[in-house]
């Protein structure tokens, strides 16, 4: 582009977000109100990819090495990437591990911006180092242990003109962290020894930082490095000197979650697999998305938009599903009308999650079962509607329950297909690798469909660890029918028949194996 084309076109901006050390919990809310507005994100390998969930744009990986995921980017190509983007007219989003200006590269992206006229901002992150600290319960500076912190890289470049002084480090008094220092961390330690640092120095390497995967080893300068290698730690990490690891047993948190270091497979639609992954990571676990699954609206909106300038014939609404609520309640809102077009009907949910979302819309569900299944349904909604008309608002397939038994009591069931649910060729080619390696520790299984789709979609050597290494757990006792029937061994099964109740099955196996 010439530089009058330029001049004359719309020239975008360039956010550089710090995307903190792993837990998407710790993104800001400027980073998500960045990404909320992007057109283009380019993220760097080690950003949890959970994250991309805050934006629509497309998103491009940068990787250490070329692999499915993406392609290795130099600097200099990320450089004319980000320029020639923002040239274009769009948004971007730089989104990067940690802090973009603590070892993350982000001040030369700052000014290559800077130099091709393109407007940015840049958006502070959770550094590694304190995110690292915290979650292993290692507090950076102390009262008693260290008035002060260095952060010090572990990965000098060996061009620079001046090195790192060890005789100063060692005599630093507070704490030291090294970033990128795993794989010297046998160097650093014996520099620090020999500029005077005493062998007994306590020593925290902490890999993978707020992350299920997290690992910590303590030890001493003198021995610390072995004790690395024999815990076979991963990058990323980070190496913590001085006293205040001491503290480290006082104050861990993190790793006594509940489900810390599971490995969890949801094969949730997408549209409904974000909320259930973040509880996952709440509870320690690392979420594996399996969709088996997509949600389509219906074939035509025709139907669908007739009944609803008849809503206020109906006696009761019956709702069996998150996405029930959100497609008929949004084509209301979509055709020019909102909640007032349901007159004097009645609101029946199949369990609390339809109720909360019909909340999001202002209403309040009449009437949720003591147990969150169709037939439980059906039995406490049978002696409302004896010659009544009822719309249930379901999926273009499913179980036929509620037709059956509420003809029963006479009463009047118009089925109104608000959406469908259709079936996908395969999973993620990343996702099922995991499984045929051994790598999930669970899988939950929501619904007949769900089981009987992931039947399908496993391959021979995904099933061989389904049972033993991979235990599956159903949401209730028809979701473990139908995935017996298909060949898929039950190992718990919930009693409370949500995610919520699938994740208390899974920590309650946990707790009772000796």
């Amino acid at each position: 582009m010439s530089a009058s084309q330029r001049t004359n076109s719309a020239v975008g901006r360039v956010y550089l977000v710090g995307a903190g050390p792993g837990d998407p919990g710790l993104l800001t809310l400027r980073g998500a109100d960045c990404l909320a507005r992007a057109d283009l994100v380019l993220y760097d390998g080690l950003v949890n990819p959970l994250l991309l969930r805050y934006s629509h744009a497309l998103a491009e990986q940068t990787c250490r090495v070329d692999g499915p995921e993406g392609r290795v980017l130099r600097q200099d190509e990320i450089n004319r990437r980000l320029i020639e983007a923002a040239w274009s007219g769009k948004t971007v989003v730089r989104l990067k591990g940690g802090d973009p200006f603590i070892f993350g590269r982000g001040s030369e992206e700052a000014a290559a911006l800077s130099e091709a006229g393109i407007p940015f901002e840049v958006v502070p992150g959770i550094t590694a180092a304190t995110g690292a600290a915290v979650y292993t319960g290692i507090s950076l500076t102390h009262r008693d242990h260290a008035s002060a912190v260095a952060f010090v890289t572990g990965h000098e470049d060996p061009t620079k003109s001046t090195s790192l002084d060890y005789n100063a480090l060692a005599k630093f008094p507070g704490t030291l962290v090294f970033y990128m220092g795993l794989h010297r961390l046998g160097a650093i330690a014996q520099s620090l020894m020999e500029a005077g640092k005493p062998k007994s120095t306590p020593v925290c390497v902490v890999s993978r930082a707020t992350t299920p995967r997290q690992r910590a080893v303590t030890g001493t300068l003198q021995d610390i490095a072995e004790l690395a290698i024999a815990a076979e730690l991963h990058a990323p990490s980070l190496v913590i000197v001085g006293d205040c690891v001491r503290q480290r047993e006082q104050a861990r948190w993190f790793e006594g979650r509940p489900l810390f270091g599971q490995v969890i497979g949801i094969p949730r639609p997408e549209e409904q697999a974000d909320d259930t992954a973040l509880r996952a990571v709440e509870l320690g676990a690392l979420p594996v998305l399996l969709p088996t699954i997509e949600i389509a609206p219906p074939e035509s909106w025709d139907e669908v938009d007739a009944k609803l300038l008849s809503l206020r014939e109906f006696d009761w609404i019956v709702f069996t599903s998150v996405n029930g609520v959100h497609a008929l309640l949004g084509r209301l809102w979509k055709s020019g009308r909102d909640m007032r077009a349901f007159g004097n009907a009645r609101l029946a949910t199949i369990g609390p999650s339809t109720a909360a979302a019909l909340e999001k819309y202002s209403l309040r569900a009449d009437l949720i079962p003591a147990e969150f299944r169709a037939e439980a349904l059906a039995r406490e909604l049978s002696p409302h509607v004896a010659g009544k008309k009822v719309l249930w608002a379901r999926a273009s397939r499913g179980r036929d329950v509620l037709p059956v038994e509420l003809a029963k009591v006479g009463a009047t069931l118009t089925q109104l297909v608000v959406y469908q649910n259709r079936d996908l060729d395969q999973l993620p080619s990343s996702s099922l690798q995991q499984i045929e390696r051994g790598e999930l520790d669970w899988i939950g299984l929501s619904s007949p469909s769900i089981a009987r789709n992931l039947a399908r979609l496993l391959t021979d050597d995904a099933k061989n660890w389904l049972g033993n290494k991979t235990k599956l757990a159903s949401i209730s006792p028809v979701t473990s029918a139908a995935a017996r029937e298909v060949g898929l061994p039950i190992n718990v099964e919930a009693t409370d028949y949500t995610w919520e109740g699938l994740f208390d099955a899974m920590k309650t196996a946990i707790a009772d194996k000796p």
